[in-house]
C-alpha cells in the first residue's frame, strides 16, 4: 500500500467526499486561499501514476475518481503503523494508547467491549 503525501491525502479525502469530479470541482472543496489550479492538476496527476485514482476523459477534460476506497487506504496504513511501530504487536498498541493517551476509564471499558466481541468472533 503506498503512502500518500499530506497534500495527496487532501485530495484523496475530498475525492472521497464527491466520489467524482473535475480538479476544478477538487479546488472547491479547499477552504479559502483556495490552492492554484496547477498546484492540484500536479498532485493529481502523481496519484493517477500512483493507480491511486482514475479518470474518465471528456475531451480534454478529465473527471476523476478515486480507485481504492477510504477504508481500504486506512486499513493498509494502519496495518503500516503497527508492523512499523509496534512490532506488529496489537498488544503494544493498546499499551501505547492506555498509557501515554490517559484513556479515561469510559474508553477503556469501550475497548474492552471490542476486544471481548473479537475474541468472541474468532472463537466461534
Amino acid at each position: 500500500m503506498v503512502t500518500l503525501t499530506k497534500a495527496e491525502e487532501k485530495i484523496m479525502k475530498i475525492l472521497w467526499g464527491i466520489e467524482k469530479g473535475f480538479i476544478k470541482d477538487i479546488i472547491d472543496q479547499y477552504p479559502n486561499p483556495k490552492p492554484p489550479y496547477n498546484s492540484v492538476s500536479t498532485i493529481v496527476r502523481v496519484l493517477v501514476q500512483k493507480e491511486i485514482i482514475g479518470y474518465t476523459a471528456y475531451g480534454k477534460s478529465h473527471q476523476y475518481h478515486p480507485l481504492i476506497s477510504k477504508d481500504e487506504y486506512k486499513k493498509g496504513q494502519m496495518s503500516r503503523l503497527v508492523k512499523d511501530y509496534y512490532s506488529n504487536s496489537l498488544t503494544q498498541v493498546v499499551n501505547f494508547f492506555s498509557e501515554s493517551k490517559g484513556l479515561s476509564e469510559k474508553e477503556l471499558d469501550e475497548a474492552m467491549k471490542m476486544l471481548e466481541a473479537l475474541k468472541s468472533q474468532k472463537n466461534g
